[in-house]
């Protein structure tokens, strides 16, 4: 019985520190070579046009593999280039708009402020602190604590804007070297990606490769999956957002839609995180026509969504929404706003691995002292 406890023991730690080797490994190895990770990424996605370029149009491997990078490349610089445009013109006038909205509140103030019964009001709070000078020394103090919080907080806010900003730029040429580190990688993986394979295959003894493709096989179809229906599915609200908000006459309808089918990621609130406040302030503004069409546009979205959502994921496999919420904050908390992405990512590998039943093999391997 001792012997058993004690290879029980022994299989337990070795599983234990293999798993902790392997964590290890992905923090410390993988900002090594990440570009190569996604090089390979790249690779794996083009690989079908690769062979179809192969035998329909019978262009040699690495021809093939360099029109599909080519064709790749100038598809994403199109797509990026016109996306930035369009933000970023859009931005410029929806800031002139904040400015208006700005000044409009600050009239709104001035009217508020000069009502009869404000100046009274203002009139009694000035007797009162002439006629106490025992509160006027507190009552400076607070005035002049809140002024420095104000301007603290002004200042942090310009501070980390033209930080964030120099960064950016400082970053333009590290990320053009790893762009072309990963075209790169990309290109040699492909070029050869039947001799890398065989040699991984080499690597790999064939009862581990066995349960490692069903893991692979399943993995794919659950990460991949997951991902292609999220983005079916904010491409949906994103687009149904930003034909509504130019049927209404909205200004920065693009970039409204873009941002607001993001926020779709979220569970359970989904677009209602921005359409249900924006519905409310336009009411409380006092423009009901854009409040009913938002309203009607919300209640559109929701329809489309119940509509679309089951037949999407009928073809891939997505995660129900309590669990999704939970890796997406776990995520945030651990990785920051990229954790958003990780967190659920992660779940769905972990998902992949217990339909793959990685974790009965290993607890078998464990207890296996037992027989």
């Amino acid at each position: 019985m001792n012997k058993i406890v004690a290879m029980r023991l022994w299989r337990g730690l070795f599983v234990a520190v293999m798993l902790a080797l392997l964590v290890l490994a992905v923090v410390y190895v993988t900002p090594l070579v990440y570009p190569f990770l996604i090089g390979w990424i790249l690779a794996y996605a083009l690989n079908p046009l690769v062979r179809f370029l192969q035998k329909r149009a019978r262009f040699p491997r690495w021809l093939a593999v360099t029109f599909s990078l080519f064709l790749f490349v100038i598809v994403a610089v199109t797509i990026v280039s016109a996306l930035i445009t369009r933000i970023v013109t859009e931005v410029i006038h929806l800031s002139q708009s904040i400015n208006g909205t700005i000044n409009w509140w600050r009239d709104e103030f001035d009217k508020f402020i000069n009502t009869p019964e404000m100046q009274d009001l203002i009139n009694k709070i000035s007797t009162f602190y002439n006629d106490n000078p025992k509160y006027q020394q507190p009552i400076n103090n607070k005035i002049e604590d809140t002024a420095g919080l104000l301007a603290e907080a002004s200042t942090n806010i310009v501070t980390h804007f033209f930080n964030g900003l120099t960064s950016i730029l400082i970053s333009l040429p590290n990320v053009l070297t790893i762009t072309v580190v990963v075209l790169l990688a990309s290109f040699f993986i492909g070029k050869d990606w039947q001799k890398h394979a065989n040699v991984l295959t080499g690597w790999v003894p064939s009862g581990l490769m066995k349960s490692i493709t069903t893991v692979w096989v399943d993995l794919q179809k659950a990460l991949f999956g997951y991902l292609r229906s999220q983005f079916i599915m904010i491409s949906i609200t994103a687009v149904v957002v930003i034909i509504g908000l130019l049927l209404l006459g909205v200004n920065y309808a693009i970039t409204i839609g873009l941002l607001i089918g993001l926020v779709d990621l979220l569970p359970y609130l989904g677009v209602g995180a921005v359409m249900v406040p924006w519905i409310a302030y336009t009411f409380i503004y006092g423009d009901v026509q854009l409040g009913i069409g938002l309203s009607i546009l919300y209640g559109v979205i929701l329809v489309a969504r119940q509509m679309i959502e089951p037949k999407v994921l009928a073809s891939s496999v997505g995660l129900d929404p309590l669990p999704t919420l939970i890796a997406m904050f776990v995520g945030l908390k651990l990785f920051g706003v990229l954790g958003l992405i990780i967190g659920p990512v992660s779940l769905v590998i972990l998902f992949a691995f217990q339909r793959a039943n990685v974790f009965r093999d290993l607890y078998q391997f464990i207890m296996r002292g037992a027989k």
